[in-house]
């Protein structure tokens, strides 16, 4: 008897094979869109706040006594 001749079914061994076998677990997309999404939203919100909003710093103007002459007259 050779070692390929056995009493067992191989279609029947192969498909117990299959049914054993794990599940090939499925990637989610929607954890990496909603990441994605809220990253864009948040520079944007950024961006708009850093437009609109007033300087931090602000120095008020010092007036020489030339630039106060210069109203006077």
């Amino acid at each position: 008897m050779s070692l390929t001749d056995s009493a067992l079914d191989s279609d029947a061994i192969a498909q117990a094979r299959s049914l054993l076998a794990p599940a090939p677990s499925k990637e989610r997309l929607w954890p990496v869109v909603a990441a994605a999404a809220f990253a864009a939203v948040a520079a944007l919100a950024l961006a708009g706040a850093m437009i609109t909003a007033p300087p931090v710093v602000s120095q008020p103007m010092v007036q020489t006594d030339s630039e106060s002459l210069d109203l006077a007259l």
